[in-house]
């Protein structure tokens, strides 16, 4: 038999649009709402927000569930929850569900944040005696302890929305469905919301989890699945499934241009260019990661007199900033620009990226009072791919090394036989690094 907790075949779920509810309706509604469709119900009135989705989902196993808005992924986790009824098809859970689909499930706005505790957690399936032996972690984890017993109407939306998620995330089911939750605060408590997602998932249960954020569910997530216009379209790792959705989304080109009526910023600065190129001078959408990558940066300065930096910013495929490099050429750190046109050329080492997609956003900055004359994301993309010939940082490895870089790093190895446990222990204080 399979191990699987979660088992989906062939799900899929049909809404017909303008279709109202028959259910205690009149009869004269019924026979009008015929008359509309001239006694016919067209089958272009129906549309599938899930169609034919099958997938198996381990014990302890986190998987994400990415793609466009409108792709099905709610639709696909209402269904598991049980709260709509597939069309067709049918899906298992095996063990103790929460659902975590809507932040704020169950709170009154009359009632107090101790009071809303209460309810929250008897809704979402938590024992009162569970509820009481969790209350104080609840509470300090909102961090609304001076305000617990404030009725929620006086709460800020913030503070409501972190004791919901504080009540929702202190759940102890073998089976968590989320669905973008992390949304929630500001970007302190977001990133404490995640850690106690990652924390859930340490403890070994199996999590299906929605988000828009490419870094979270990379972060959290070991497997995806891609959903998109309602169909599973690639399910693998993680790192696989989010680069190939995060490339369908983006720029694929290593290269552009544009005419000067075109080019983006003012009336002291325009770009012009902007390419990926190899040393010889290729523009390449490809590179090795063992050899440097150029970026050429070609502008256009209208207005002389202003001391101009371009700066390139760097983003790995889940939309992460890699870094971020300004021009220190000193010929004109310190010099203003005359009118003419500029080619800045930074360069990445070799070993230096990891393998994966890498997206380049281009800024051009007056030094002198920090404005920013022009601003541009996601100009040109390019990958990164390793050879495997165990040259790289990789070896002889074969298998995906996770990281934003990959640099080759200098090792060294000390060899003593028979080397007894009082001669390690002085080594540990006696030894020197030695610079390589």
């Amino acid at each position: 038999m399979s191990d699987a907790v979660i088992r989906v075949e062939g799900i899929g779920k049909r809404y017909q649009i303008g279709e109202r509810a028959q259910q205690g309706a009149l009869l004269r509604d019924v026979i009008a709402g015929a008359f509309r469709r001239n006694g016919k119900r067209s089958s272009r009135d129906a549309i599938w927000a899930v169609r034919d989705v099958s997938f198996e989902v381990k014990q302890g196993e986190v998987v994400g569930l990415i793609g466009r808005n409108g792709a099905g992924k709610s639709t696909l986790l209402k269904i598991l929850a049980r709260i709509t009824r597939p069309t067709v098809g049918h899906a298992e859970l095996h063990g103790r569900i929460a659902s975590l689909l809507e932040v704020g499930t169950g709170f009154h706005a009359e009632l107090t944040g101790r009071e809303n505790v209460f309810l929250s957690g008897a809704i979402l399936g938590m024992s009162k005696a569970e509820i009481t032996r969790k209350f104080d972690a609840i509470v300090a984890f909102a961090e609304v302890e001076r305000f617990i017993d404030t009725p929620i109407k006086h709460y800020s939306s913030g503070m409501g929305m972190r004791l919901a998620f504080a009540v929702a995330a202190h759940l102890e089911p073998e089976i968590l469905l989320v669905d973008e939750v992390l949304s929630v605060g500001d970007a302190r408590f977001q990133k404490k919301c995640l850690g106690k997602m990652e924390e859930v998932s340490r403890g070994g249960r199996t999590i299906l989890f929605v988000s828009h954020s490419s870094a979270a569910v990379t972060r959290l997530c070991s497997r995806c699945v891609l959903l998109n216009a309602g169909r599973v379209e690639q399910d693998g790792p993680a790192y696989e499934v989010i680069g190939a959705y995060l490339r369908d989304l983006t720029v694929t080109s290593a290269s552009r241009h544009w005419d000067l009526a075109d080019a983006p910023g003012d009336s002291v600065v325009r770009l012009r260019a902007v390419r990926a190129r190899k040393v010889d001078g290729t523009v390449s959408d490809a590179f090795d990661i063992r050899h440097p990558i150029g970026i050429d940066v070609v502008f256009d300065v209208l207005q002389g007199g202003h001391l101009l930096a371009p700066n390139v910013h760097f983003f790995s495929e889940q939309d992460v900033n890699l870094f971020i490099t300004i021009d220190s050429d000193p010929e004109w750190r310190y010099t203003p620009r005359p009118v003419g046109r500029y080619t800045s050329t930074v360069w990445i080492p070799g070993n230096f990226l990891a393998e994966g997609s890498v997206v380049v956003r281009v800024a051009i900055t007056t030094l002198a009072n920090m404005n920013i004359r022009l601003d541009k994301s996601d100009l040109i993309a390019f990958q990164v791919f390793d050879s495997l010939d165990g040259d790289s940082a990789r070896g002889d490895y074969a298998g995906h090394l996770p990281g934003l870089v990959r640099p080759l790093l200098k090792w060294s190895t000390a060899y003593e036989p028979e080397r007894n446990d009082a001669s390690l222990l002085n080594s540990a204080v006696s030894d020197e690094y030695v610079q390589p």
